[in-house]
């Protein structure tokens, strides 16, 4: 089978090349209408900071291997199953789905690691699953209690999505920290009751508790965040960290107060979940309850930028720039050459669930839409 993949070939590349597969006779073949970008995991690749060695996702399938150059990597794709192998039944054919593939235009995958697409969802919607996976894990860690005072550093895809599953808990207050004035609006779009500066975070604390934070998520990607979340801290805190830092280090001051104030630091990472809560909490359980939550809020307004796919070059040096950096990047795999937006102004749902973009009052029926070759 002939595809073209993205490869990162070294710190600040990314290409397009024609790349080789064999179906088994247990697969089926997806083409992929779109793709969402990682401005955590695959910045970080981008970037040259991921560990070389460490594995890609031991989870997943399609990430085997290790993070060193040349990679494959992505874990966001939607798409439509095209054609079926001689173990598979020809029922999904045509199928909307979900996986955890790198971006490319075609891929062959077990049915059984597929999501299928819930008729009330679309595929930009469903390229936020990943997104939102991370974000329900992250509550069930924090398990945040009434009354609780609540920082979330970083106001990023991840941070947005966890603030807006927060916004649901009788909170005393829900705090967003980030640095840029535009994500700041997000987070108070999305449910926290203010958004302010890293740099003002002690004294904003000060004024709302006496007795220091209840919980804080690191979401930020900034190590000296972790610090800043220990310092505003209260007696008997936990902070879950979902920040991946790669080769970055955090220096943290662990002084009297830390340890004294018996503060819980915890790793949260999707892949797994506490063992406390597995017996309630199956694969299943929580595939479902995703599904749903990303159907209850409007994740579309987090996307900023749609690209295609050739042009994918462009996206990461948008999320490396150091000004006007976008939120959600999709890549997407169909296009209209005489109707082209690197920004997504709108995006719409009928009721056959295809997609269209819309530009003030034109918009274009995804069927429109050809496949790349």
């Amino acid at each position: 089978m002939d595809r073209r993949s993205l490869l990162f070939t070294e710190p600040g590349s990314v290409q397009i090349e024609e790349t080789q597969y064999d179906p088994s006779p247990q697969e089926v073949i997806v083409e992929t209408d779109v793709s969402a970008i990682s401005s955590g995991t695959e910045l970080l690749i981008y970037k040259g900071k991921a560990q070389p060695s460490a594995s890609a996702d031991t989870a997943l399938d399609a990430l085997d291997g290790t993070l060193s150059y040349p990679l494959r990597y992505g874990y966001a794709s939607v798409g439509t199953v095209v054609q079926t192998t001689g173990g598979v039944s020809d029922d999904w054919i045509g199928e909307s789905v979900f996986a955890f593939n790198p971006h490319e235009t075609r891929f062959g995958i077990d049915p059984t690691e597929l999501i299928s697409i819930p008729p009330d969802l679309s595929a930009p919607e469903m390229a936020f699953y990943p997104s939102i996976e991370t974000a329900v894990t992250l509550i069930l860690d924090g398990s945040p209690k009434i009354d609780e005072v609540v920082l979330v550093f970083g106001a990023g895809v991840i941070g947005l999505s966890t603030i807006a599953l927060l916004s649901r808990f009788p909170l005393r207050k829900l705090v967003a920290v980030d640095p840029v004035s535009q994500r700041q609006d997000f987070a108070k779009k999305m449910g926290a009751d203010c958004a302010i500066h890293p740099e003002a975070v002690s004294d904003y604390v000060d004024s709302i508790s006496t007795d220091g934070v209840d919980l804080t998520y690191e979401l930020s990607g900034n190590p000296a965040a972790l610090d800043a979340a220990i310092d505003v801290a209260g007696y008997d805190s936990r902070i879950i960290v979902g920040s991946w830092y790669g080769t970055e280090r955090a220096q943290l001051e662990l002084d009297t107060e830390f340890h004294r104030g018996r503060i819980s630091i915890q790793s949260s990472q999707v892949s797994t979940i506490d063992p406390d809560l597995r017996g309630r909490w199956s694969k299943e359980r929580r595939t479902q309850t995703t599904l749903q939550q990303i159907d209850t809020f409007d994740v579309t307004q987090l996307i900023t930028h749609q690209i295609p796919f050739e042009d994918a070059p462009q996206a990461y040096d948008l999320l490396d720039s150091d000004e006007n950096r976008p939120l959600q990047v999709l890549l997407t795999y169909w296009y209209v050459s005489s109707m082209y937006y690197s920004t997504l102004t709108h995006l719409y749902k009928d009721t056959k669930n295809e997609w269209v973009s819309v530009d003030g009052d034109t918009w274009t029926h995804r069927t429109a839409l050809p496949h790349s070759s």
